[in-house]
């Protein structure tokens, strides 16, 4: 392409350009030797097959895979006039054969036999729904999409560090005795108690508790999260689930199902106030007042999954916050808004509650529920009296 006049550019290469151009302004590095690759790439397969593009930009212009929800968006707006609509690529493995300049001359190679394998070199694209949908946006999930994403949810593990229990145990070292296991070992030596047991606090997992804006703000997330509240409850024996919406419902039960229909359907019948109001300060105290401070909270780790829009008092979200941080072990708040660039907590319900979160993460994907587990698995030893 170097050294060619403009005019005699092919619509191929400067279609090329353009959207290589596109994808330098939406943030996506792409070199001089990738942009070169693409023009080559199109110039054989031409620009009539949007597929073909496609993968010809995919294979030649995305260097990290977390550059593919961009380059899918870009594609959608330059070469099919969608704003955010993403690529629907194929599940299964595609083969695009590009031709490539040798220094021979080649130009027998039309006389070989029909039958002779052909030498052009082939590129093979493995593609991997499961990676999309990991780094897709829940706002822009369809219904299989969901159901896709339940079951990668239900692998999840929210394992957080076990507290102390108040029962006993035998062990070899520990600083009550147990006189009656050493009793039973001194028989074996003719009641000599030569080997003296021991007991000490045992362990045991921590209560999870998932508190789930359900107001108008999170509809578009609101759905995908529920699934996940539900695998977590069904996948965990410590788990409590609640809707937050203008009022506060208690659905742990409901959730309990291991068929993800049921559990669902059960538990929209349970809650009235979906895609309503969001007064997250009163339905804070009604939880503290009825199950948290009494005793569902206490050692427990509490997530929140909210936006952080509250049309009530900043100042008694804040207030609750600050009690139910006294008796938890840990405080997360999960807001899907936080992927967006250049976002601030600026809601005066989420600027009032964030000084008592321990843990502020983003919730947009599954890649970003990956991340809450780590959160909760990797979570620092705090004070023992939460």
């Amino acid at each position: 392409m170097a050294g060619t006049a403009p005019g005699d550019t092919t619509p191929a290469e400067r279609m090329a350009v353009t959207f290589t151009r596109v994808l330098r302004g939406a943030g996506l590095r792409v070199p001089l030797g990738s942009a070169i690759a693409f023009v080559d790439a199109l110039g054989k397969v031409g620009i009539d097959q949007r597929e073909s593009v496609y993968w010809a930009g995919r294979a030649t212009l995305v260097r990290r895979p977390e550059d593919i929800q961009l380059f899918d968006r870009s594609f959608a707006a330059f070469w099919l006039g969608a704003g955010d609509r993403s690529v629907s690529a194929p599940a299964e493995e595609l083969h695009i054969t590009l031709a490539v300049d040798d220094d021979s001359d080649d130009s027998d190679d039309s006389d070989d036999d029909a039958g002779e394998a052909n030498d052009d070199p082939t590129i093979t694209l493995r593609f991997s729904a499961t990676e999309v949908l990991r780094h897709k946006d829940f706002a822009q999930y369809n219904d299989d999409e969901l159901r896709m994403a339940q079951e990668l949810m239900t692998q999840l593990r929210f394992v957080g560090p076990p507290r102390r229990s108040f029962r006993q145990h035998s062990s070899p070292h520990g600083r009550r005795p147990d006189l009656a296991a050493t009793v039973r070992a001194s028989l074996r030596a003719g009641g000599e108690p030569i080997r003296r047991r021991w007991r000490e606090p045992g362990q045991r997992m921590r209560r999870l508790v998932l508190l789930l804006d359900i107001s108008g703000s999170m509809e578009p997330y609101a759905r995908a999260m529920l699934r996940f509240v539900h695998a977590a409850v069904s996948g965990r024996q410590r788990v409590e689930a609640f809707a937050i919406g203008t009022r506060l419902t208690r659905m742990t039960k409901e959730l309990h199902s291991r068929d993800p229909d049921t559990a669902l359907a059960a538990a929209s019948m349970r809650v009235h106030d979906w895609s309503g109001g969001t007064r997250l300060g009163d339905c804070l105290r009604t939880f503290n007042d009825q199950w948290g401070v009494r005793g569902m909270a206490r050692g427990a780790i509490v997530v929140i999954l909210s936006d952080g829009w509250d049309r009530g008092d900043p100042m008694v979200l804040a207030d609750q916050m600050q009690r139910l941080q006294r008796v938890c072990y840990q405080t997360v708040w999960v807001n899907p808004l936080k992927v967006t660039p250049g976002y601030a907590p600026l809601a005066r319900g989420m600027a009032a509650a964030l000084p008592f979160v321990d843990d502020f993460v983003e919730g947009h994907s599954l890649a970003a529920m990956q991340q809450l587990a780590a959160v909760i698995a990797g979570a620092p030893l705090r004070r023992e009296t939460r």
